[in-house]
């Protein structure tokens, strides 16, 4: 109650809440936005109902009730709510030319993007150090990943995204903004949104980069590190076979955080030192890191993890048998 209240209150602020922005679909391409659109909602289709897919399919399985499929249910949550955060402006643009958005909604919808992304960043890590121990420490792995340890990484990975925005909302609420605010995307980002401000944006672009380094740039290095460990450990290992085995774990996994992190790390480099490259880069890169992981990430799951790929089986059979 106090959390809605708060948030409410920054939201309130009687001096900007009456300003718009203005989305932009695809520079240069604005006359095929309608086609291009089907594309989209193909992709967004797929991230939705595949995430909706791997969730149900945990949920509902007990044999599936272990740590690493908490895990995997954690980042299919974050991807689905990832894709249904940006579905409404990215559809509204290119199938309805729908560009103006209100102050309240582009403050919402840049917090669940941003809170979201660092979400499941963290999930990303926290499957690092469940491999980790699986296959360095597996005597223990019970132990160590018990269902209350499971459920407190859940509750830390969320307080960390949702803390991690609330200066964001207290210093966008300092800044004073131009009539015109045209974004570069078809969504908001906090760092778009400052640059059309006509304030000092200096405290914004430190902390926004501090956040960054703090986040995926402290969870990047610590899962290179994970995996740097299990590979000297599966390297000791004697058997090949056993060294497959072990490698196969987590293959789904590297694939995920490459997917992840390759199209973050360009953005980043794009919104930082590529100002004077074509607009349509800007989008390319923003759309490919909002799209691809929830798109990629059920596919892989459904086909690399056998599990998962067994039960999504039997779902289908079983509807077959009944028709």
């Amino acid at each position: 109650m106090l959390s809605s209240q708060f948030i409410m209150s920054l939201l309130s602020n009687k001096t900007i809440t009456s300003l718009t922005f203005l989305l932009t679909g695809i520079p240069g391409l604005e006359v095929f936005h309608t086609w291009i659109s089907v594309p989209f909602c193909f992709l967004y289709a797929i991230a939705i109902s595949g995430n909706s897919m791997i969730l149900f399919i945990i949920i509902t399985n007990q044999s599936l009730h272990e740590p690493m499929y908490y895990l995997l249910s954690m980042l299919s949550a974050t991807d689905m709510y990832l894709s249904l955060s940006t579905l409404p402006t990215t559809l509204g643009v290119l199938c309805l030319n729908i560009q103006e958005i209100g102050w309240n909604a582009c403050l919402s919808q840049m917090f669940f993007i941003h809170s979201l992304t660092i979400m499941e960043s963290s999930v990303l890590l926290a499957m690092a150090f469940d491999r980790y121990i699986a296959i360095c420490n597996p005597l223990r792995y019970v132990n160590i990943l018990t269902p209350t340890r499971i459920i407190q990484i859940g509750l830390m990975i969320v307080a960390r995204g949702i803390l991690f925005m609330i200066p964001l909302f207290m210093l966008l609420k300092q800044l004073s903004f131009y009539r015109d605010n045209i974004l570069s995307h078809s969504h908001c980002y906090h760092s778009d949104m400052i640059k059309c401000s006509c304030s000092n944006i200096r405290v914004n672009s430190i902390y926004g980069l501090l956040g960054v380094l703090s986040t995926f740039g402290l969870d990047a290095p610590l899962i290179g590190v994970s995996y740097v460990l299990i590979i000297h450990s599966v390297l000791s290992i004697a058997s090949p076979e056993e060294r497959y085995k072990a490698f196969s774990t987590c293959i789904s996994h590297i694939i995920v955080v490459a997917i992840f992190y390759i199209p973050l790390i360009g953005l980043s480099v794009v919104h930082r030192w590529g100002k004077k490259a074509p607009p349509f880069v800007h989008t390319t890169m923003s759309d490919a890191f909002l799209l691809l992981p929830p798109e990629v990430n059920p596919v892989i799951d459904s086909v690399r993890t056998k599990q998962i790929h067994k039960a999504i089986i039997k779902v289908f059979l079983k509807k077959c048998y009944r028709n």
